[in-house]
This record gives C-alpha cells, structure tokens and sequence, in this order.
C-alpha cells in the first residue's frame, strides 16, 4: 500500500505524519514542491509493456519536456546464482543521501520501493507501489530503498538523460532511518 511516513530528521523514531490517503500524500507533498500523482492500473496489466500500458501518461510527461522514458527493472530470479548480488549492487548505488541535476521522476508500473525525501527539517518517507508517479525535483536531497529482495517495474522520465547521476552528499543520515524492509 502507497504510505507516506514523516519522521523528524533529528530522531528517527518520532514520526509526526502517517498516512496511506493519495489526496492526503499528494497535499503534504506538494507542499515541498513533490509531484505526487496515483494512476490507474489497468487489469492483467502486469505482464505487458508499461510503456505501451501507460502511453497516455509517457505522452502528457512528454508534454511537459520530459523527452527521454526507459524502464528499469528488477525481480527475483532464482535461475540466475549472482542475483542476490546483482540486486544488493543495485540498491546500494541509491542507499546514500544524494541529489540530481534534474527533476527525478518514476512511474512504478509494479511493485514497489521506498523514497526518503529530506526536506524542511524532516524525511518524508514515500513508500510507492503499483501506480504512484513521484516527481522529486531537482537539487532535493533523498535516496532510495528497493529492498533487499527488489521486486518492481519503474518508469523513468528525463528531461536530459545525464540529469539521473546522482550527486552524493556525503552525509551517513540514510544509516540511521529505518530501511524499506524495516517498514514492510
């Protein structure tokens, strides 16, 4: 289920806001200059391409100057021996505090993965699930947990295809807030 968790930036373990309400998310997020947008899932939709799938919302994101769309992708794979390490390789590049040259913007077409955004003092924590759009804009500190088993079909959006590099900050604050798998 989408959640939006706010915790206090100097204690982790005070959260001041919990909600599951997309209105209620897209508010508060909004907010802070967050595009937070839930679509709807068509029915059997999970095997198809999402690009196909969700055509309407890659043309207005088009609209917007958001030329560049991949799909980034990972799920379980019991065949393959080097998947566990593939995936912890994986989450490990978004795990630190970090920030982009452009908006970063991703349609989870299925599964789910948790955005930790760092703003006004607080870390509002966006669990996204099958459905959500977050446009997180550019220069805003954040990472991102895919969990340890990631499971999830993502839409990425770019207005130049470079602008996803992540600048690190250096800062540890990502190790002491409770991780995507701690919050499932």
């Amino acid at each position: 289920m989408t959640t939006l968790i706010v915790l206090d930036e100097t204690d982790p373990a005070a959260t001041l806001l919990k909600a599951d309400d997309g209105a209620e998310i897209a508010a508060h997020l909004g907010g802070h200059g967050v595009r937070f947008e839930r679509w709807a899932v068509p029915a059997g939709a999970a095997g198809d391409d999402p690009l196909a799938v969700y055509a309407d919302g890659v043309a207005a994101l088009g609209a917007q100057g958001y030329t560049t769309v991949d799909v980034a992708q990972l799920h379980p794979d019991a065949s393959d021996p080097e998947w566990g390490a593939k995936a912890a390789t994986a989450r490990g590049r978004f795990l630190a505090e970090h920030t982009h040259a452009d908006d970063e913007v991703r349609f989870f077409a299925a599964g789910s993965g948790a955005f930790y955004l760092r703003v006004g003092g607080h870390i509002d924590v966006v669990v996204c699930t099958a459905g959500d759009l977050i446009s997180v804009p550019e220069g805003t500190r954040h990472w991102f947990d895919m969990g340890t088993t990631p499971d999830f079909t993502a839409l990425r959006f770019f207005r130049v295809p470079e602008g996803w590099v992540g600048e690190f900050t250096g800062d540890p604050i990502a190790s002491r807030f409770p991780t995507f798998d701690d919050l499932a």
